[in-house]
């Protein structure tokens, strides 16, 4: 039976003619080095349809990047949607009728699973495609089940894999697979800042009415909680997650021509700023000076002395505006002894423990989740880094480092490739936000115990999506005026069925 036109839509075609392999290879004589070495690293270069191996600098377009159906996935988008909302939102504890509900995420998730396990397979053949960062979070994955034999606690070992890394590794498989437009993605980074705002809000508000909700008495020591619990209850994890949706919203600020909405992104990006300050978090500080001069640089690159004077301006006008006791509370990161409530040297001493029990338990661990056995006054490490080396061993954090970094380093790719082309400025400007919250992320979890926690596995989810949504679009947009050039026979339109 004929295949349809639309099946272009899903699977281009090129023939072996030296007439159409010529008029390749003048069209890839346009594109420049970084150009190439970014889609030869993304595509593979499969055999022509002749069965004859393609040279391997010609760039052919397969379902390693180019979905088989571009559109594909769409009820599983909208249950991953869901869930995230559900994650963020927890929306049991707004309306009362579902409080006891707590559980809705869990299901939710094993409802998407489902729908992409079978949707998946079904459109493509296989339960998921296989980038770099893939290989790699399925590698913590396997250095966890390695940690559990030989931790102190196998049965906490084991309830920390399957309650926590287990469920970001699943969900981040779906991320990547699913979110394969521009506008579902654009969907859950709004979903992301929307939250963000309400978060912020709050959290300034709270600082305003004297509403602490964390601290201690004997201390007289208080600070804020996020308005929502579970991923931001606590101040630091608030500010983390903050620090990293604050370029993605001058990302989006410069992507979009308009005025209001600039205005909008922009008026996000400073209220996440103000919500980073009241939560007096030290590591979200050093990571927000770290993204403000990321993003001075690569936004200002054409005006270095004008944006860096602007950038000095900015930060006398942060220090004037900040709560009075902001600056002492920032000192205490270079001076332990200045803390008078002990935190600063309390967890300078948890670094060197876990840095201790790392380089103790070098090969396996003491098994994911068991570090508090090996700290003093069981706590834990705040410092992700050092939680994958002290539990799963010295190569498993060597795979979480590459794991943020990959995905940056792609980025970098990406932004290169789009920086003289107009008509890219969605992923040149998408491009530098996400670098930005990665840095950001690399930057705070220094001084978080976050590397089994949602944050990192969504953002690499946009990282990926982004990357692979330009080069599905790119191909298309190459093998549709190839198709124009060399319009196929009726022959050959079947064979692709």
């Amino acid at each position: 039976m004929p295949s349809k036109p639309e099946i272009l839509d899903y699977e281009p075609i090129f023939r072996s003619g030296a007439r159409h392999k010529s008029e390749l290879d003048a069209q890839n004589e346009k594109w420049s080095s970084s150009e190439k070495i970014f889609f030869e690293n993304e595509v593979s270069t499969p055999a022509s349809a002749t069965g004859e191996q393609a040279p391997h600098n010609t760039l052919l377009f397969t379902d390693r990047t180019n979905w088989v159906r571009p559109q594909g996935h769409t009820i599983t988008f909208c249950a991953l949607f869901l869930f995230t909302v559900i994650l963020y939102l927890r929306p049991y504890e707004f309306f009362p009728a579902l409080s006891s509900l707590t559980s809705m995420a869990f299901y939710t998730g094993l409802i998407t699973l489902i729908i992409y396990a079978i949707t998946q397979f079904t459109i493509e053949g296989n339960l998921t495609t296989r980038t770099r960062e893939i290989n790699l979070v399925l590698l913590l994955g396997v250095a966890a089940l390695l940690s559990m034999p030989l931790a102190v606690s196998p049965g906490e070992a084991w309830d920390t894999f399957t309650e926590l890394l287990l469920k970001e590794i699943l969900i981040f498989i779906v991320i990547v697979n699913v979110v394969r437009t521009e506008r579902r993605l654009y969907w859950l980074l709004v979903l992301a800042l929307v939250i963000s705002v309400y978060l912020s809000f709050n959290a300034i508000q709270d600082y305003r009415l004297g509403n602490f909700k964390l601290g201690r008495i004997e201390d007289n020591t208080f600070r804020i909680g996020g308005a929502i619990k579970g991923l931001f209850a606590n101040s630091n994890d608030l500010a983390l997650h903050l620090v990293t949706m604050v370029p993605i919203a001058v990302g989006l600020a410069f992507i979009k021509r308009g005025g209001l909405r600039k205005f909008l992104y922009l008026g996000a990006a400073f209220l996440m700023v103000a919500g980073i300050v009241v939560t007096f978090s030290r590591g979200g500080f050093l990571a927000l000076a770290a993204v403000a001069f990321f993003l001075v640089r690569k936004l200002g690159r054409n005006q270095r002395a004008t944006s860096t004077a602007g950038f000095v301006l900015a930060v006398v006008i942060f220090f004037a505006v900040a709560p009075g006791d902001y600056a002492g509370r920032l000192t205490t990161i270079f001076d332990t002894a200045s803390d008078l409530t002990g935190s600063a040297s309390q967890r300078n001493q948890i670094l060197k423990r876990s840095i201790a029990v790392t380089l103790r338990y070098p090969v396996f661990g003491v098994g994911i989740g068991n570090f508090h056995y090996k700290s003093f006054q069981e706590l834990g490490t705040h410092n992700a880094y050092t939680q994958i080396g002290s539990e799963m061993g010295i190569a498993a954090m060597v795979v979480y480092i590459m794991f943020l970094v990959y995905p940056f380093k792609r980025l970098t790719e990406l932004e290169k490739q789009t920086e003289q082309d107009k008509d890219q400025r969605l992923y040149y400007y998408l491009a530098i936000g996400l670098k930005g919250s990665l840095l950001a992320y690399m930057v705070a979890s220094f001084f978080a115990a976050v590397a089994y926690q949602w944050y990192i596995y969504y953002l690499v989810g946009y990282a990926i999506a982004a990357r692979r949504i330009y080069v599905s679009r790119t191909q298309r947009e190459l093998s549709g005026a190839a198709d124009q050039t060399l319009p196929l026979r009726p022959a050959e339109l079947r064979t692709t069925g």
